[in-house]
């Protein structure tokens, strides 16, 4: 065959193929039970479009974004009202988060440690986010510490290592079928209790990460907060550095037991005598802030109202909680069918940030939405972001404003639609396989990125401080 006739066959055959490349439907034909496809010139397009979401830029743009804060108006304004890391508030009121930073700032002068628990599904188990968030409050704000975790869990924490012996039964408020309830609501603020009869020991180990979180490798103090004992009831601590605190008790008997010790320490061992109920240990500093973390697999967070009311609320007054975390939705965005089914979930996720309103009437709800999340689309045989997300993302802000408290969007921040596949292709990967869940690497950049756009309101909040409240006001107006 002549050289000619190679080239016009080669030529021919590809006019063939881009004939049909221009033509052939993106969603391809069926046949039979099977779906014959074909790449597209309508799918080529939508690549391209995707692939405009430079991450890397996207990534540096944010971190660049705060090694550049300045501390005036101007730079405040622009990040409140602009900045697609921002937090939202209420009536974009810029003093919402003022009585928790007041109360971080007291914590440190009084020697005591104020709480933050940050709730949330499967984006946050072994201490994904909630640890990167501690890590930064606690060095602007100091404290040490794991936060509050169960007496008795399945769950591995990565922050620290704890084994439990003895006659206690744990019950968890979410699980799946062979979960065993507790037969009441007194799951208290971790959102499950730990049954205490007779006697039970738990040693703790603060876990030696390879991470920058250098806090969470010792502790200071060890906490139990715990009720309905009996009067033989009684816990002790062992640790060669310890000092003995007095118990404070609230009402119905809810009691916050503190044990101080004289010098940091990475371990300690509970042994408990009697009955009672115990809703968690702590371990932290002597002062400062700190954070709970609390996963609730599978969890859409509209739950949490089922616990005892009175019992919830006492123990945040007991253990002085003054930031309530919400992150939920991802769970619901696949059941997510049409506006009624969203508009009957916001209408219990109202009724979730209400409860916590009144059961921390001294503190703030912030609610974290969800993430990108990518499926396969079977009739146009590409990954895309679930259908209603972007509808579930807008309800959520909505709604959490309207209810007056603060919205941090995760799903804007991650670069919005079709934003997740980037991630999970990133180097190293940012996302899973699973194009839901974020890799140990992506959980930081997000528990990173969250904790400085926090404390960018903590600095404006500080600056305010120096200058004339009219002045303030002035140049905030929009």
């Amino acid at each position: 065959m002549k050289a000619r006739q190679v080239l016009l066959f080669i030529l021919s055959v590809c006019l063939m193929l881009g004939a049909v490349w221009a033509v052939f439907p993106a969603e391809g034909i069926r046949i039979g039970n099977k779906r014959l496809r074909f790449a597209s010139y309508q799918g080529h397009l939508r690549d391209l479009q995707e692939r405009k979401l430079d991450l890397d830029s996207l990534l540096l743009a944010k971190q660049r974004r705060f090694e550049m804060q300045q501390d005036t108006l101007a730079y405040y304004r622009e990040f409140f009202f602009d900045d697609p890391d921002r937090i939202y508030l209420p009536d974009d009121d810029y003093t919402f988060f003022d009585p928790v930073f007041q109360a971080f700032e007291r914590a440190r002068k009084e020697g005591k440690t104020v709480r933050v628990v940050h709730y949330g599904d499967s984006q946050i188990e072994l201490d994904r986010i909630s640890s990167n968030l501690r890590d930064a409050l606690q060095k602007r704000f100091g404290g040490e510490g794991t936060g509050m975790f169960p007496a008795l869990t399945r769950t591995p924490m990565a922050s620290i290592s704890h084994s439990a012996a003895g006659n206690m039964a744990g019950f968890p408020m979410v699980g799946d079928s062979l979960t065993q309830r507790a037969g009441h609501n007194r799951y208290g603020p971790l959102s499950q209790v730990v049954s205490v009869q007779g006697n039970g020991t738990v040693t703790l180990r603060a876990l030696r990460q390879k991470s920058t979180l250098e806090r969470v490798k010792h502790f200071s103090s060890v906490s139990v907060l715990y009720g309905r004992a009996s009067e033989d009831f009684a816990v002790t601590v062992q640790s060669d550095t310890l000092r003995p605190r007095p118990v404070t008790q609230g009402q119905d008997g809810l009691t916050w037991t503190t044990w101080q010790f004289s010098r940091p320490v990475d371990r300690a061992t509970l042994r408990f005598t009697g009955s009672a109920e115990v809703y968690g240990i702590a371990t932290d500093g002597q002062a400062g802030v700190t954070v709970d973390n609390v996963p609730l697999r599978g969890s859409t967070g509209t739950i949490l109202t089922r616990i005892d009311k009175d019992l919830m609320k006492t123990a945040y007054e007991l253990d002085d909680t003054r930031l309530v975390i919400l992150q939920f939705g991802g769970n619901f965005v696949p059941a997510a069918s049409s506006s009624k089914a969203i508009s009957g979930y916001m209408d219990k996720v109202r009724e979730q940030i209400a409860w916590f309103q009144e059961t921390v009437p001294g503190g703030k709800v912030l609610f974290i939405g969800p993430s990108d999340m990518a499926a396969w689309n079977e009739e146009e045989g590409r990954l895309h972001s679930y259908r209603r997300l972007g509808e579930v993302v807008d309800s959520l802000k909505a709604v959490t404003l309207a209810c007056g408290a603060a919205y941090w969007d995760l799903y804007g921040m991650m670069g919005g639609a079709n934003s997740m596949p980037q991630w999970v292709r990133h180097s190293p990967p940012l996302a899973g396989p699973d194009y839901v869940h974020f890799t140990p690497a992506g959980a930081k950049f997000v528990g990173e990125t969250l904790s400085q756009s926090l404390l960018t309101y903590y600095d404006f909040y500080d600056l305010r401080k120096t200058l004339p409240p009219e002045m303030v006001e002035q140049n905030m107006e929009r």
